[in-house]
């Protein structure tokens, strides 16, 4: 689980923010690029902003047991306070530099057949900076449904419908505000006890033609685990393939999984004083990226440069 739960993690930050993890970089003035399901109001209007998603496939099994898990990310802005109450842009405090930015918080929700409802309400929290000032994170009400059916096609074989909606009333006037209702990066772990997921890639003949008649939107499933096994599905909203890993040698995670670590950290390791020091500031995430880097050791760095990998034999 502890490797499922790595896997579904780089999904769920997967460009949270990208290289050079600097507020100012023009790349992480879009964010949440994946896997956003969006309140229905803006939707309506941006129809490639969807409010709902849907994950479709084949369990074999007499009688498959089926819990999901659903996560995303909701995004919290970061409100930064000097001594006076008033919001400013950035702010020197307690030993270090402080900027205005959008934050995550992750969210998982379990469900089963049946519907879920998934309710969050908004809030507030406020970390004080020494006197000089305060950071005050703020989140927005969210609410939609978990749709999870079983349908039985003949003996032994079913098909398990996932649907994600986003349900937030909303009435903002931007991508921006409609973000902050939205479910980020959103994605599902299902798992069954006494069934057998058909994957979706590789199915084989005899059910080909049912697989092809199940309909995905916005998320695409695969099987995870130890290769060969088939109770676990992973629907994420980023094309894989069937047991998909992370690289052993990784030292952590970047935000980029489609990257090459040894580039990322090299480059990572080259900024300047003063964009290491916006970095910093940026997000306690790039921060922790930033020290992971700069504690690595040159028998970790030599790691990176990759592995040899035993190639299938050639039964042609």
């Amino acid at each position: 689980m502890d490797e499922l739960r790595k896997l579904a993690d780089a999904v769920l930050y997967e460009g949270y923010i990208l290289w050079p993890y600097r507020r100012s970089a023009l790349k992480n003035q879009k964010r949440w690029t994946f896997g956003g399901v969006f309140p229905p109001a803006h939707s309506a209007a941006h129809p490639d902003d969807r409010a709902e998603i849907q994950a479709q496939c084949l369990i074999e099994g007499p009688e498959p047991a089926l819990e999901v898990v659903v996560r995303f990310l909701q995004v919290v802005r970061r409100i930064v306070r000097d001594r006076d109450g008033r919001e400013v842009d950035e702010l020197e405090a307690a030993g270090g530099r402080y900027l205005a930015w959008d934050e995550a918080t992750e969210r998982e929700i379990v469900a089963g057949p049946g519907t879920t409802e998934i309710a969050i309400d908004a809030g507030s929290a406020v970390e004080p900076l020494g006197g000089e000032g305060d950071l005050v994170r703020t989140w927005e009400e969210l609410r939609g449904r978990i749709g999870v059916t079983l349908e039985p096609l003949h003996a032994g074989l079913h098909r398990v419908t996932l649907r994600i909606a986003n349900e937030t009333a909303w009435s903002g006037d931007d991508r921006e505000d409609a973000l902050r209702c939205a479910f980020c990066s959103t994605h599902a772990v299902l798992s069954s006890d006494g069934g057998a997921f058909v994957s979706p890639t590789d199915p084989p003949d005899e059910l080909r033609e049912l697989v092809e008649g199940c309909r995905n939107n916005g998320v695409w499933p695969v099987l995870v685990g130890e290769p060969g096994t088939r109770d676990t599905l992973l629907a994420s909203p980023i094309i894989l393939a069937d047991y998909p890993e992370i690289a052993p040698e990784s030292p952590g995670d970047l935000f980029d999984g489609g990257e090459i670590d040894r580039l990322l950290i090299l480059n990572v390791l080259s900024l300047t004083e003063a964009e290491q020091e916006e970095m910093r500031a940026t997000d306690p995430r790039a921060r922790e990226i930033l020290d992971r880097c700069a504690g690595l050791g040159p028998e970790e760095q030599l790691l990176l440069h990759g592995r040899l990998a035993e190639l299938p034999a050639d039964d042609g």
